[in-house]
């Protein structure tokens, strides 16, 4: 484990391929500062980039999740005349979203309480949602007199629908975890005191599984996600032509013909 000030680098023992993000600033409710942004997107950089983590947890120290932007810090360098803030969807947020929605490892955003504005983003562009009974979500963005960023335009009318999206952004209403459950927008919700250890099950089991497929079923639901079905049909082809060479489907295949359990290697 590594420690600073704003993020935690946690790795599951040897050999698990788990790697756990927790953002690290508990007294602000998580909130995204400059250096806490900039450590992320190198956190999730490095993380894709390494050929042990298989899985990636994404959570928050405390009773948050995370805040959305710290609007303290980017008041004051506003009034410096500091230009950071008026930078910080271009330099900040949208490569740590491309970093989270680009992973070719699944990424699960464990909510551990509270998640607004670019916090509540951060676990939209994760590819799995589990969420603490304590957990909310609120696009807080028109409270501040902004709109969306952070990918969530995008990312939240497909787990919810555009309506649904559109009536959450406008209204900044909170939905709290129960809703959250019947509208999609996580895929589990369990009691507080469960949340880490159900997050590290489900990430233990994808890190074991096929890793490589994994990265090809989320390629693929972005095209079809944005484009024709040709365009499917055009990525679900080349991807299983791809597949179809590597060491995990002829681990699987060897596996099913001989009645035993593939033993995945992401390759």
């Amino acid at each position: 484990m590594t420690t600073d000030d704003v993020l935690q680098v946690v790795d599951g023992d040897a050999g698990s391929g788990v790697r756990t993000l927790i953002l690290n600033r508990p007294k602000a409710y998580n909130a995204l500062t400059v250096e806490l942004k900039e450590r992320l997107l190198a956190a999730l950089t490095e993380a894709s980039e390494d050929e042990s983590v298989r899985a990636l947890v994404l959570t928050g120290a405390g009773k948050a999740f995370c805040a959305g932007q710290d609007l303290k810090e980017h008041v004051g360098l506003l009034q410096e005349g500091d230009p950071a803030p008026l930078r910080t969807v271009a330099d900040h947020y949208n490569p740590i979203v491309k970093a989270i929605t680009g992973m070719p490892k699944p990424v699960i955003a464990a909510v551990n309480g509270p998640a607004a504005g670019a916090g509540a983003a951060l676990a939209y562009a994760s590819d799995l949602r589990i969420a603490a009974g304590s957990a909310n979500f609120l696009m807080a963005f028109a409270n501040v007199g902004l709109g969306p960023d952070s990918g969530a335009s995008w990312t939240l009318q497909r787990l919810v629908g555009y309506g649904r999206a559109q009536e959450l952004m406008m209204l900044a209403r909170t939905v709290d975890s129960t809703e959250a459950l019947r509208i999609g927008l996580v895929g589990e919700v369990v009691a507080d005191d469960e949340l880490a250890g159900r997050a590290q099950e489900l990430a233990l089991k994808l890190a074991a599984g096929p890793t490589v497929a994994y990265a090809k079923i989320k390629s693929t639901l972005a095209t079809a996600a944005e484009g024709t079905l040709d365009d499917a049909l055009a990525a679900e082809e080349q991807a299983q032509a791809e597949l179809g060479g590597t060491a995990d489907h002829t681990e699987a295949v060897d596996a099913f013909v001989n009645k035993r359990k593939a033993i995945f290697t992401g390759k």
